[in-house]
C-alpha cells in the first residue's frame, strides 16, 4: 500500500474528526502557535524593515538576521531554551518567531528599498511628510514583497511548529511524534498529509490576498522585474 493510500484511509476514518486528539483540535492548536508567533514577528520585523528600508540604513543588519535565519537549528534551540526555562511550555515560542521574523524582514527592506526615487522625490516636492512618504507612496508600492514575506515566513512557521508536540504540547505534530512511537505510520502519514494541505491553503491565501490588495498594474510589473 502506497504513502498516498495509507494518508488518504486514515483521513477518511470518522474517528479522526472527533474527540481530543481529532484532527480539528489538533488544527486549531496549531493555528494558534502559527498565529502567536506570526504576530509576534511581524510586531517586530515589519516596522524594523519599514524603517530601515525608508532611512535605507541597516543593510548589514537585514543581510546578518537573514543568514542566521538560514542557519537556525530550530530544534536545537527549542530544546535548549526548554532546559533553559526548566521545561517552560512556552519554549516553542521563541524558535517560530526567530524562524518567522527574517522574510518578514528582509522583504519589507528590500521593497521599501526598492521604491524608484523618483517617486518619493516627487512626493517630498508635493509637501509630503516622511511619514505620508512611507505611507502613501513606499508600503503600496512594496506591498507585494511584503506580502510574500509573510506568505515565507506562514509557510515555514506551518511546517516548524510541529516541533511544540516535542516538548509534550498539541497540535499536528503530536500525530507524527506519537505515531512514530507507537509505529502507527498510518498516522504519522496522515498527520504529515494535513501540514502539506494546511501549507497548500495557505499558499493559496496568500494568493488570493495578493490578487485583492495589489492593483494590477503592480501585480504585472512585479511578475516581469
Amino acid at each position: 500500500m502506497s504513502y498516498f493510500q495509507i494518508a488518504w484511509q486514515w483521513l477518511t476514518s470518522a474517528q479522526q474528526w472527533h474527540g481530543s486528539d481529532g484532527i480539528p483540535v489538533r488544527l486549531v492548536q496549531h493555528l494558534q502557535y502559527t498565529g502567536i508567533a506570526l504576530g509576534i514577528a511581524l510586531v517586530i520585523a515589519l516596522p524594523a524593515g519599514l524603517a530601515m528600508g525608508h532611512l535605507r540604513r541597516g543593510g548589514f543588519v537585514v543581510v546578518t538576521v537573514a543568514n542566521f535565519g538560514r542557519a537556525l537549528p530550530t530544534l536545537g534551540l527549542l530544546v535548549l531554551i526548554f532546559v533553559l526555562t526548566s521545561g517552560s511550555p512556552a519554549s516553542w515560542l521563541v524558535p517560530l518567531v526567530v524562524l518567522a521574523i527574517p522574510p518578514i524582514l528582509v522583504n519589507t527592506y528590500e521593497g521599501v528599498l526598492g521604491v524608484d526615487p523618483d517617486l518619493t522625490d516627487a512626493a517630498r516636492g508635493m509637501g509630503m511628510t516622511e511619514w505620508q512618504v512611507l505611507r502613501k507612496v513606499e508600503i503600496p508600492v512594496a506591498t507585494p514583497l511584503i506580502l510574500l514575506g509573510l506568505r515565507i515566513s506562514a509557510i515555514q512557521v506551518v511546517a516548524t511548529a510541529t516541533i511544540a508536540a516535542y516538548i509534550g504540547l498539541g497540535g499536528l505534530g503530536r500525530y507524527i511524534i506519537d505515531g512514530l512511537a507507537r509505529d502507527e505510520y498510518n498516522v504519522v502519514a496522515g498527520g504529515a498529509a494535513v501540514i502539506v494541505l494546511l501549507a497548500l491553503a495557505i499558499q493559496a491565501l496568500f494568493t488570493l490576498l495578493r490578487w485583492l490588495i495589489v492593483p494590477v498594474g503592480l501585480r504585472r510589473q512585479t511578475q516581469t522585474s
